[in-house]
């Protein structure tokens, strides 16, 4: 049984900053990409940032310069650290895993996601 759990969302003010981190668990037998996706009420979920296995990020135009995504493959964890927050920036974030377990003798690879964790940019 894989799981995702974030933690570190919440209320913070217009300019403050905020670290997001996902821990995966479960029998995993290897992870490509982790990211993270957001989704403010009544828009779609959108591709925060990414972060390919071999360290390679990609993120959203409204996320460059001010989020800076990161993991730990020995502890099998993503973070996001976000600065110079906005209320824009108001929306439930998931993290997601494309990981592998092993049932058997075979490979299966899928995403996984996080349940999501509440960010609140307000004065």
């Amino acid at each position: 049984q894989v799981q995702l759990v974030e933690s570190g969302g919440g209320l913070v003010q217009p300019g403050g900053s905020l670290t997001l981190s996902c821990a995966t668990s479960g029998t995993i037998f290897s992870i490509k990409t982790m990211g993270w996706y957001r989704q403010a009420p009544g828009k779609q979920r959108e591709l925060v940032a990414s972060i390919s296995s071999e360290d390679i990020t990609n993120y959203a135009d409204s996320a460059k310069g001010r989020f800076t995504i990161s993991r730990d493959n020995a502890k099998n964890t993503v973070s996001l650290q976000m600065n110079s927050l906005k209320p824009e920036d108001t929306a439930v974030y998931y993290c997601t895993s494309e990981l592998a377990i092993l049932s058997g003798r075979t490979i299966i690879w899928d995403n996984y996601w996080g349940q999501g964790t509440q960010v609140t940019v307000s004065s």
